[in-house]
């Protein structure tokens, strides 16, 4: 019993597994789609929309989870879940898949869940022309003799394509050649190409043929493939060597160096083998001078420069080369080498230096011919052309001659030897090679000297000022002239120019060193006689003819304290300084008893006087003015004073060492009546001694006028003549206070100085070292000017 379960139990589960084996299928033969696409499909390429192709409904895809569930080859579809579209998903070719010719078609297994459903789709590729012809190789070769008769087969391999039948190998089609052609032969539904001669071979005019071999499969558009036929002509010895040229030609420097290869012959043999190698020799006839230069090399044919070439010992060379094989017997060729040396600028320019003389005067003439120079230049061309300078900034050129390379040295301008008496000249030749060489010559050349200047005083005019009471015989200056001359040329002579025998002409009282320009004074100046004057002096050199110039000299003679003060009033009848005067014994204090009058000869504080009381009886009762010497009562009189008083005044210059003079005066007290009466004879007396000191006053003044307008006008004249920073001038002043003194201004340099009287100008200084007798004066503008001082 419990068998029969079992059994009847297996028979259930058969019986299912059947019919689920038949369900499927059924399933499987109802419901199998076909697509067919080319091969080669872009990815993402459309196969087909295989959801609505098996009537599933596209809006419930997304839950069923629609996929393909096939092998490996799936891979290349995929299926989208949205839509049921099937779409190429990776590279197809068809060739890899399928392995050649026959149908090719891919079955895919699809499921679809929520119910479980199996679909069944195939996808057949389609053959495309994606494969050209191949060869198994690159190149083919072949060797054939030249001798070989038209006509001759030579099989070639034939080329395989990947494609169907329809898109296969179905020509071949040889490169334009005039030798070769090919030829086919089916074979087992596959052609096989042939190399045919059809012309005969000439190894010397081809020793190599190289042809293409295309073939051309039937697809649309077709592609093709190529095979390299390389077809060697074998040779027979029948050519000799031949040189590339009939005659060579070469050029070379000729200063290149040892070793130097200037050509390489080249002869060919059409012959191959022992029959075509060649070998070069120099021809027979070669001296063994050009041995010795150059060497040829029997296998290259290489010619070198063996020894050293010199353009300026030859300049072209012949050389006779033959080619020969190793034939039997040997087959020669000869050729020949011309080898042009090129020319260097090896070789500096030479000069030749032919002086005519070394000494130039400096009075020659423009182009005066110092000197011959003669240029050369053993290079030729542009190397052998020169360039000649000279020294720059001399007054000297070169000038050619007629002959090329000939040149003259002549002075350029005009020559001073005291601007420069020495030249040296530097010529310079320099060819115009590259890079460019020169050569130098120098030469001295001395400027003689000619009397051309005239001595020259450093000074003119000259200004000196002498002391008075100078030593007679006695140097007072020297005069000095310089000549840029040499030798006898600037030996000078001094000369004083002597006036026409004018009787203020002082030029008498002196005397010159004709050789030292040393001034002598022969007599004493005195400048209470004569205070200026001026002379010239002649300066000549010992040239010839000599040449001379003068200066002027000016002389202005300093005042000295030589004369003592000379008492005007009092005198006496008998010429004394003795006076006596009266006055009333009433009279006030500050009345005026006299005044002392002195005159000085002397200027400046040489003539400036100072009054002293030198003796008095009562010092109590008279008073001096120090400087007008006016005598004046300091008290009115008493009835105790004397009658009578003697004052004795002292009246001294102001000299470096002071001289003076003494007067007396003798004052008589009288009574008022007294007093009266003898002012009678008194005033009668003293106007005429005023009268007489009045006409004496007048006549001073007037000199001092005259004088005056002279200055005035010899100031104008100097003024007009020369510069104002060497003027000099001076005026006399007068003064009214009885008392006459003097005053003389003159300039040297930015000073201006006066020599002044008693009383001075407002804002004048003493000059150092003047001895106290000497005002500086401060000049505005530089400006002379002249004052007249009355005091």
């Amino acid at each position: 019993m419990e068998a029969r379960r079992q059994r009847r139990r297996w028979e259930y589960c058969w019986i299912a597994l059947c019919f689920s084996l038949l369900l499927s299928f059924g399933t499987q033969v109802c419901a199998q789609i076909r697509y067919t696409i080319p091969e080669e499909l872009k990815e993402g390429s459309v196969v087909g929309h295989v959801a609505k192709d098996l009537g599933l409904d596209v809006s419930t895809l997304v839950n069923r989870k629609i996929r393909i569930v096939s092998g490996a080859k799936d891979a290349l579809f995929q299926v989208n879940q949205n839509n049921g579209v099937l779409y190429v998903y990776g590279k197809i070719d068809r060739e890899e898949l399928c392995d050649g010719n026959g149908a090719c078609s891919i079955n895919l297994k699809m499921a679809v869940e929520e119910p479980l459903e199996i679909h069944y789709v195939g996808v057949e590729i389609t053959d495309v022309n994606d494969n050209p012809p191949t060869f198994s190789e690159d190149e083919q070769h072949f060797e054939i003799a030249e001798h070989t008769p038209t006509g001759t087969r030579f099989q070639i391999q034939a080329a395989r394509d990947a494609d169907t039948k329809a898109n296969n190998v179905r020509s071949y089609k040889l490169s334009q050649n005039e030798h070769f052609e090919v030829d086919t032969k089916d074979r087992h539904e596959e052609k096989i190409p042939f190399l045919v001669l059809k012309k005969s071979l000439d190894r010397e005019n081809t020793p190599e043929h190289r042809l293409i071999l295309t073939a051309i499969d039937g697809g649309n558009p077709p592609r093709s493939g190529t095979l390299n036929i390389i077809i060697t002509v074998l040779d027979i010895n029948d050519n000799r060597p031949v040189f590339s040229e009939d005659t060579y030609s070469v050029t070379v420097r000729e200063n290149a160096a040892q070793g130097t290869v200037l050509i390489r012959l080249n002869a060919t043999d059409l012959d191959k083998g022992s029959n075509g190698a060649v070998e070069y020799a120099f021809g027979r006839n070669i001296n063994r001078k050009l041995q010795s230069l150059f060497k040829l090399d029997s296998i290259t044919g290489e010619i070198q420069i063996k020894g050293e070439l010199d353009y300026e010992e030859t300049e072209v060379f012949k050389l006779d080369v033959q080619a020969s094989d190793k034939g039997q017997p040997p087959l020669a060729a000869e050729s020949v080498v011309i080898i042009k040396i090129i020319d260097i600028n090896d070789n500096a320019p030479e000069i030749d230096l032919t002086s005519l003389s070394n000494v130039v005067s400096e009075d020659s003439k423009p182009g005066t011919v110092i000197s011959l120079v003669s240029i050369s230049d053993k290079d030729s061309g542009i190397n052998g052309k020169i360039i000649t300078t000279i020294t720059y900034n001399v007054p000297f050129e070169l000038k050619p001659s007629f002959q090329e390379n000939v040149y003259s040295l002549v002075t350029k301008g005009r020559l001073d030897r005291e601007l420069q008496s020495h030249y040296d000249i530097t010529i310079t030749v320099t060819d115009l090679g590259q890079p460019p060489l020169s050569a130098f010559k120098s030469l001295s050349v001395q400027v003689s000297d000619v009397n051309d200047n005239n001595p020259e005083f450093s000074q003119d005019p000259i200004e000196l000022y002498i002391v008075e009471n100078n030593a007679p015989g006695a140097s007072i200056f020297s005069v000095i002239a310089s000549d840029k001359d040499l030798n006898e040329n600037a030996m000078i002579t001094y000369n004083i120019i002597r006036g026409e025998g004018a009787q203020n002409d002082m030029s008498s009282f002196l005397n010159i060193n004709s050789e030292t320009g040393v001034i002598y004074a022969l007599n004493r100046f005195d400048f209470e006689v004569t205070r200026k004057f001026k002379f010239q002096v002649l300066a000549k050199d010992s040239g010839t003819p000599s040449l001379s110039s003068n200066v002027t000299v000016h002389v202005f003679i300093l005042d000295q304290n030589d004369n003592a003060p000379v008492i005007l009033y009092p005198v006496s009848a008998n010429g004394s300084a003795e006076g006596v005067e009266e006055i009333s014994r009433n009279v006030n204090a500050g009345h005026l008893v006299t005044k002392v009058r002195a005159y000085d000869a002397d200027i400046g504080y040489n003539g400036w006087l100072l009054f002293s009381l030198q003796e008095v009886s009562d010092h109590s009762l008279f008073s001096l003015d120090r400087y007008t010497g006016q005598i004046r009562t300091l008290r009115s009189f008493t009835e105790t004073d004397e009658a009578q008083h003697k004052l004795v005044i002292l009246v001294k210059d102001n000299g470096n060492v002071s001289l003076s003079a003494t007067a007396t005066v003798i004052v008589k007290v009288v009574e008022p009546k007294e007093a009266f009466a003898a002012s009678d004879v008194t005033n009668s007396v003293k106007d005429e001694e005023e009268n007489n000191v009045t006409f004496y006053l007048i006549i001073t003044l007037g000199s001092v006028s005259v004088l005056f307008i002279i200055s005035i006008i010899v100031l104008i004249v100097m003024q007009c003549s020369k510069s104002t920073d060497y003027s000099s001038k001076y005026l006399q002043d007068t003064n009214y206070d009885g008392t006459l003194c003097h005053s003389i201004q003159y300039r040297s340099g930015d000073k201006r100085y006066m020599l002044v009287g008693p009383r001075m100008s407002i804002g004048s200084t003493l000059a150092p070292g003047s001895n106290r007798n000497t005002l500086v004066i401060p000049d505005r503008r530089r400006r002379d000017s002249v004052e007249v001082r009355i005091s």
